[in-house]
């Protein structure tokens, strides 16, 4: 095969070579997907515009979003294993599965599929790029949404995945790299056990002269942090003499949670899993840049 299929065409490929129930690295994924559908030599040479390789990136695309319906799971790092769903996908779909039916499969809850805002205005259908009229810069938009939105995903499963002490950890770093931390840029992270119901306090400013006090709960995405625990959290507060904290989830907050924590005198910040996920990504916590993009246009005052 000389041509490149598009990345929808290899999930069934990628099913097929995960079907025997093994474990596979991506690395060796992606080779035996592309013996699998026998792509030549020069077609697994073909690069992007960027350098990446084109088939490499298309098969590395066909496994995320079958994990994005637990079609495929990842037992450990950069590892894929097929699941009883994907066994019912290749069984209904044999000769091949389109983005449209995938999305049959999503799961409850999971709002990667319509993108995440604020490019919601950008993308009404979460179709391929080529298939919608959008222009090179809006392409690019939808392209930075779908790898943030699946990122996002991987960090809070990852988080949730840790041990407590190491997510309070990572809520303290993060809160630094947004810049509190006072002028040495530390925080006290307090023991696991008889904390008070404080995981960690952090300086608002260089001199240390208002603090801020951290909750952190490491709740699976769906799970509901209530208005009780809210409520526990500003009363450790008061014992502290603060008044003013930070709770942070993987999971969310319930309505009577977030009323609670707007009514009450003392200011109480609210993040939730998304939300958390998003930060890290902005400020660089738990995430590396794997390439820039810089968009050029011509500089009409070196012609003048």
């Amino acid at each position: 095969m000389t041509d490149v299929p598009s990345w929808d065409r290899f999930m069934v490929p990628v099913l097929e070579v995960l079907s025997d129930g093994s474990t596979v690295q991506i690395r060796d994924l992606r080779a035996s997907v592309a013996r699998h559908v026998g792509l030549t030599p020069e077609a697994m040479q073909v690069r992007l515009p960027a350098g990446d390789l084109m088939a490499e990136n298309r098969i590395g695309w066909a496994a995320s979003y079958l994990t994005r319906v637990n079609a495929l799971e990842r037992p450990s790092r950069g590892h894929y294993q097929i699941t009883p769903l994907g066994r019912q996908l290749l069984s209904k779909h044999p000769e091949g599965i389109s983005e449209h039916e995938l999305r049959a499969y999503a799961i409850d809850g999971d709002d990667w599929w319509s993108a995440s805002a604020p490019r919601k205005a950008i993308i009404s259908a979460p179709v391929a790029a080529a298939e919608m009229e959008l222009d090179p810069v809006e392409q690019i938009e939808v392209g930075v949404a779908r790898i943030e939105a699946d990122v996002t995903d991987q960090l809070l499963k990852r988080l949730h995945a840790q041990p407590p002490g190491f997510f309070e950890g990572a809520v303290l770093k993060l809160l630094m790299a947004m810049g509190y931390g006072g002028a040495d840029g530390t925080a006290n992270q307090t023991p696991l056990s008889n904390d008070g119901g404080i995981d960690g306090v952090i300086d608002q400013d260089a001199l240390g002269l208002s603090r801020v006090h951290v909750q952190a709960k490491r709740y699976a995405r769906n799970t509901a942090v209530s208005r009780p625990e809210i409520q526990g959290f500003i009363g450790a507060m008061a014992g502290s003499q603060a008044n003013q904290g930070v709770f942070i989830t993987t999971g969310r907050f319930s309505g009577a949670a977030r009323e609670y924590a707007a009514t009450v005198p003392t200011r109480v910040v609210l993040i939730d899993g998304p939300r958390m996920a998003a930060l890290m990504i902005r400020f660089g916590v738990g995430v590396q840049v794997k390439r820039a993009v810089n968009i050029v246009e011509v500089d009409e005052d070196f012609f003048e």
